[in-house]
């Protein structure tokens, strides 16, 4: 059974990466918040360590007085940055945010554009094939009218933990291992 479910889950892994469609349906299960306020990733160009998302400004998005709510700004901020790294591992890693640093500069009165960069190599990082932290920098911006330039409304730095999946597997490997091995206790079924 555990082998179908590890089957199952690499599957839906690679389907979410394919297109937007399939990463819209399976945000609509297990992140309502990214399907809901219809952030969507634009570009992920492999030769560069750089990228975009839009978060569209609409009624979900916004405050009482009409601007971009800052709270869907801060955890589409992690979604964003998520969606990147996730994008580059592949669905063999888990990603996990363990800090993250948003700070305001103005309200955002329009559709926000996240320019997503990595400090470090990430493919680098990827290729030792551990588990490691990468730290992104996010430019948030008002995406301008035709002819305008965009405003930068803030600023965003994630760390996120990712681990190979292969990691998790050996680690329960080695927990039920120790618990059977334990005199004294039951081996869980």
């Amino acid at each position: 059974m555990q082998r179908l479910y590890d089957r199952i889950e690499a599957f839906v892994s690679r389907l979410s990466m394919r297109d937007n469609f399939w990463n819209s349906i399976c945000s609509l299960i297990w992140l309502p918040l990214a399907f809901f306020s219809g952030i969507r990733m634009k570009e992920l160009d492999a030769s560069s360590f750089a990228a975009r998302a839009v978060l569209p400004f609409r009624r979900f998005n916004r405050n009482w007085y009409r601007a971009m709510a800052g709270g869907a700004l801060l955890a589409n901020s992690e979604i964003a940055g998520g969606s990147y790294v996730f994008g580059i591992c592949g669905a063999d890693y888990t990603v996990v945010c363990k800090q993250l640093n948003y700070t305001f500069l103005r309200p955002c009165f329009g559709p926000a554009v996240y320019r997503i960069q990595a400090r470090e190599d990430i493919h680098a990082l990827i290729a030792t094939g551990k588990e490691f932290n990468i730290t992104v920098d996010m430019e948030i911006q008002q995406q301008g009218k035709p002819g305008e330039q965009d405003r930068r409304v803030g600023r965003c730095e994630a760390t996120f933990h990712v681990t190979p999946k292969a990691h998790h597997k050996l680690k329960k490997a080695r927990r039920a291992a120790k618990t059977a091995g334990t005199p004294g206790t039951r081996a869980h079924v």
